[in-house]
């Protein structure tokens, strides 16, 4: 899959099929979106093109309410890959492109730098200075400039499958939920093992491993959670996962988000590795000693085992 900057000179040879939008965590909808894409293209012998958002129009427009993410730039662009797109354009929004016009935006990067025939869209898509581009104005250009407009319905249940619904059950700890709207378990991927404050082994018995994903990506509810760890060498070990302040400790810790890999022995520090999130067991508390800790701490893992059997089997 080519990756291209939205303003590089054009790459495709024989036109395109061209999907807008952030598509923040690639959900089932989206999906939905990039599988008709990919449909059309080969249908017609033309190249599958998503024409994406670094950074997001809402984390520059609007900072301080900007939804955290889903994922990462380097996220969708696997999501994108596996569902067979062939070229990926990327545009760098600023302040300054949020004020350029929609019918522009097309002429510059959908009709120059992908020579599109076709563009696919949701049945409510809106882009451009004060989102006045729609699929009815998409239209009417496209008759000057040799493209068609293809809108999808929308699929999911009456709430729809959508970006905002996966964000609203994930800091709901409804992580089960999530799973429902996005196709697969909400992660982190290839986060770096870091330092945290060494008490699970040496005084729990439950040595973990700690991450610190990017400010820019959401965070599941505080609490513990069933889930699994890949490593960097293939490996996959069940997980129980703490998202937390580790009030046992501290009467105000930092967040930490941190897993004990099951079955697991070893130094993990500096590696990467990929954790994902498969149910919510409990929520954060504080026990009357460490030894009731402990102990609870040893059912959070039975569950999680069960849990994780439960998804691969």
């Amino acid at each position: 899959m080519r990756v291209h900057h939205a303003d590089e000179a054009r790459s495709t040879q024989r036109g395109s099929v061209v999907a807008i939008g952030v598509f923040d965590g690639v959900h089932r909808g989206h999906q939905a979106v990039l599988r008709h894409v990919v449909s059309l293209a080969r249908e017609r012998d033309l190249d599958a093109i998503v024409v994406t958002f670094d950074p997001t129009p809402a984390e520059v427009l609007a900072p301080e309410r900007a939804p955290k993410l889903l994922a990462t730039l380097s996220d969708r662009l696997r999501e994108f890959e596996a569902l067979g797109i062939d070229e990926v354009r990327v545009v760098r929004f600023s302040t300054e492109a949020s004020h350029e016009e929609a019918v522009a935006f097309v002429d510059r990067v959908v009709v120059a730098g992908c020579d599109a025939r076709v563009i696919v869209v949701g049945e409510d898509f809106h882009f451009g200075r004060n989102r006045q581009g729609n699929v009815e104005r998409l239209r009417t250009w496209g008759e000057t400039r040799n493209f068609t407009v293809s809108p999808v319905t929308l699929v999911g249940d009456e709430a729809h499958f959508s970006s905002t619904r996966a964000r609203t059950r994930i800091t709901a700890g409804e992580i089960a939920e999530a799973r429902e709207v996005l196709g697969r378990p909400f992660h982190y991927r290839d986060v770096e093992v870091v330092h945290g404050d060494a008490r699970g082994g040496a005084e729990l018995g439950f040595p973990t491993a700690n991450i610190d994903p990017s400010p820019r990506l959401i965070r599941p509810a505080l609490g513990i959670y069933a889930g699994f760890a890949d490593l960097a060498d293939g490996s996959r070990y069940a997980a129980a996962i703490s998202v937390g302040k580790r009030p046992q400790f501290y009467e105000d810790g930092s967040l930490l988000v941190e897993a004990y890999l099951i079955g697991f022995s070893g130094d993990l520090y500096g590696q990467l590795l990929s954790l994902s999130f498969l149910e919510f067991l409990r929520g954060e508390m504080k026990f009357e000693s460490v030894d009731d800790l402990v102990e609870q701490m040893h059912r959070d893992v039975k569950k999680s085992e069960e849990v994780f059997a439960s998804y691969h089997g």
